[in-house]
């Protein structure tokens, strides 16, 4: 289970995407390692155990299953919310996983963009509607465990090439200092400060994910989360700082003109692969890439038509519905999620091609992240939330991601744009989205009365859902 949170919390951002990072900042992009240890440590250490015993009390199968039954939410409203909100992003976020997969294809293989896409979509689909959950978590094993082998060893093939960690400081003092800085060599500004945040805020998106927290469901028992806490956080730590490194060894190899690279910083670690490595072992990275795009893929598609099928459709439509009619829906509904994704995957790579893969895939994870994770948070410390409240954060959530990255830069100032840029989007719609729960539920004595006798240190049930 760790090793599937983490592969299906990767993707191509970190190694198309982070690798990339590396070699146009260097240092500075470790801030991004920074905030994944913080989300991924903070979810298994402090929230999966309390979210692991409600989901048993509660019988829950899925978040959607949780929240309604934490909150007492007798409308629905909260799966109604949840499946849209599901069903609008993970098209785009899966779909710019397509569009990471006709780079990767190309920039290993120099195989046209569309081809790629089309092979590496194809691949997904036929698993992901053949195997559901237990092959999505399966195959996030295989895929997480080559992701860390790859990212860990090539840095250090990097520098054996260089001659040594001295040979490559040397080298990046004279082609590019500002490197071996954790600023970029612009020092501690403003800008730089909300640079650093934005970075860091990306981790955020671990604490409530639902592709991540299903997993925590699934496990045996409690006694498995100090063991998966201890794989999940060892993963990030190598993995992401060795992605880091691939493009901070790659800038000292390489620079951006070089034939392979062709100005595009995300094929640095394609073209590191296949200039320092055998051919058989260039292969591997192929499969390396494209197993990061897998294990996110395939879990968001299980997710989302999990929560419009069985979370919507079946508990407040027809709640006498047959397993096999509900499989045979969530299958139909799979197939139609991962071809909207194709077609999204394939416009991205028509109209939005030069964009960099990091920050294309950040929109979708930023979006199901501004959603959930500040009802997620609030439902495991703070008994007063109200289901009133979390749906209203939920829908801010959801409409802040599009108006921060749409809206806000055709109506703020330059320099106001330029804060946003540096932020992003993810740490703007969290704290909005976190403030109206709050204010939502505070006013909301209705709400808050229905929640009479919940324990919010969730030890032990005063009294139990019914």
């Amino acid at each position: 289970m760790a090793f599937s949170a983490r592969a299906t919390g990767e993707s191509a951002w970190l190694l198309l995407g982070l690798t990339g990072m590396g070699f146009a900042l260097g240092a500075q992009a470790f801030w991004v390692v920074v905030g994944e240890c913080v989300g991924v440590g903070g979810a298994w250490l402090l929230m999966s155990r309390r979210f692991k015993r409600l989901t048993d009390r509660y019988d829950s199968i899925t978040v959607p299953d949780y929240l309604e039954a934490r909150l007492r939410d007798n409308t629905h409203g909260l799966r109604l919310i949840a499946a849209a909100a599901l069903i609008v992003f993970v098209p785009i976020y899966a779909g710019s996983q397509v569009f990471a997969t006709g780079k990767a294809f190309n920039a290993f293989l120099d195989m046209n963009h569309f081809l790629g896409a089309t092979i590496g979509f194809l691949v997904v689909l036929f698993y992901i509607t053949k195997g559901g959950f237990i092959a999505v978590v399966w195959s996030d094993v295989f895929q997480g465990t080559l992701m860390f082998i790859g990212l860990v060893a090539l840095p250090i093939v990097g520098v054996m090439e260089l001659g040594g960690v001295t040979n490559l400081m040397e080298t990046l003092r004279a082609v590019s200092p500002d490197h071996l800085t954790i600023t970029a060599g612009n020092g501690w500004t403003p800008l730089t400060i909300a640079t650093v945040l934005g970075m860091i805020a990306i981790g955020i998106g671990f604490f409530g994910s639902p592709q991540v927290f299903v997993r925590f469901i699934s496990l045996r028992s409690e006694k498995e989360i100090n063991k998966g806490a201890a794989v999940a956080i060892f993963w990030t730590i190598f993995a992401d700082s060795g992605a880091v490194l691939v493009g901070i060894v790659g800038r000292a190899l390489f620079d951006l003109d070089t034939v392979g690279i062709d100005g595009d910083q995300d094929n640095i670690l394609p073209h590191m692969s296949q200039m320092l490595l055998p051919a058989f072992f260039a292969g591997a990275y192929i499969a390396m890439v494209l197993s990061a795009i897998m294990s996110t893929i395939d879990s968001l598609l299980v997710v989302a038509s999990s929560a419009a099928v069985r979370d919507y459709w079946q508990k407040t439509k027809h709640p006498d519905m047959s397993d096999e009619r509900l499989i045979r829906m969530s299958q139909v509904l799979t197939l139609t999620l991962a071809l909207l994704a194709f077609a999204i995957g394939i416009g991205i790579l028509l109209f939005n091609k030069d964009d960099g893969v990091f920050w294309i895939i950040i929109f979708g994870w930023s979006g199901i992240a501004a959603t959930f994770c500040p009802v997620m948070i609030l439902s495991l410390f703070w008994k007063q939330l109200t289901a009133k409240g979390a749906m209203c954060s939920m829908v801010t959530g959801f409409a802040m991601v599009p108006i921060m990255k749409f809206v806000a830069p055709e109506v703020l100032s330059e320099s106001a744009n330029a804060y946003l840029n540096a932020l992003d989007v993810l740490l703007p719609a969290f704290v909005v989205a976190m403030a109206v729960a709050i204010v939502v539920s505070v006013l909301d004595p209705k709400g808050r009365a229905k929640l009479e006798g919940v324990d919010v240190d969730f030890e032990y049930a005063t009294q139990k859902h019914e």
